[in-house]
């Protein structure tokens, strides 16, 4: 997955910098933000991720919103939901939406992994 970039969007910030020092250790390139608004912001000024990793409940947007914001800036980026709060109504509503994925928070860091790359190629082959 050299060459990776991910973006981290949760408003818990030191579970989202655990995680990115995790994904970097690894050699991803990851950035996070700490709500959606900053998410977006991070895709319009031209940070390119191949995956977000995007929690469900936020303050502001919430991952269902910022979702449909970034799918709309651009729809081959995959998203992933990461979340502590999930229910199976809001992981329905995400996958019709355009979510890769949606896994339950604490997350194991194998299967995550295993989930990133499925994701990047899913990306790199409608690219």
């Amino acid at each position: 997955m050299a060459g990776t970039k991910i973006m981290i969007v949760d408003d818990e910030s030191e579970f989202a910098a655990t995680l990115a020092e995790r994904l970097e250790l690894r050699g991803l390139e990851v950035i996070t933000a700490d709500c959606g608004e900053q998410a977006i912001a991070n895709v319009r000024e031209g940070w390119n991720p191949d995956v977000v990793l995007l929690d469900l409940k936020m303050p502001g947007l919430d991952g269902l919103e910022t979702l449909e914001l970034i799918k709309n800036h651009d729809p081959s980026i995959e998203v992933i939901i990461l979340t502590g709060h999930g229910s199976v109504a809001s992981g329905i509503n995400g996958m019709k939406r355009g979510v890769f994925d949606y896994l339950m928070k604490p997350v194991d860091l194998g299967e995550l992994l295993g989930k990133l790359d499925q994701a990047v190629k899913k990306r790199r082959a409608g690219q």
